[in-house]
């Protein structure tokens, strides 16, 4: 019942890769309330270590989380001070802190976007 994805680094190449990082989807069927989408591994595979995402995709407003629950990136809808004029769902903005991996935040929004579409 668990949706899991595997990230590698780099482009799809011939040779045998590890994988970095694994995700799973968070499926809660007695908590639906709960606001966690999912949970990002290092690998090799730790359940102790890793990213929480909480928020809500489908509003383009989440948070991925350290293990300290301090947040390291933020995805949120882009705003506008133009009155009638708003973005769709494709337009938004990744905040990423100081020392966490871009290409790990672009990847999670990747991720994301599989897993909620």
């Amino acid at each position: 019942m668990v949706d899991s994805w595997l990230v590698f680094e780099g482009e799809i190449s011939t040779k045998m890769q590890d994988p970095i990082f694994r995700a799973r989807k968070h499926v809660d069927i007695l908590s639906p309330k709960v606001k966690r989408l999912a949970r990002v591994y290092q690998e090799p595979y730790n359940n102790s270590t890793g990213y929480v995402i909480e928020g809500s995709y489908t509003n383009r407003s989440c948070k991925v989380l350290d293990e300290s629950r301090n947040v390291v990136a933020e995805i949120r809808r882009k705003e506008t001070d133009t009155k009638g004029v708003s973005f769709g769902l494709d337009v938004f903005m990744l905040t990423v802190n100081q020392g966490f991996d871009c290409g790990l935040a672009m990847s999670i929004v990747l991720l994301l976007d599989q897993m909620f579409l």
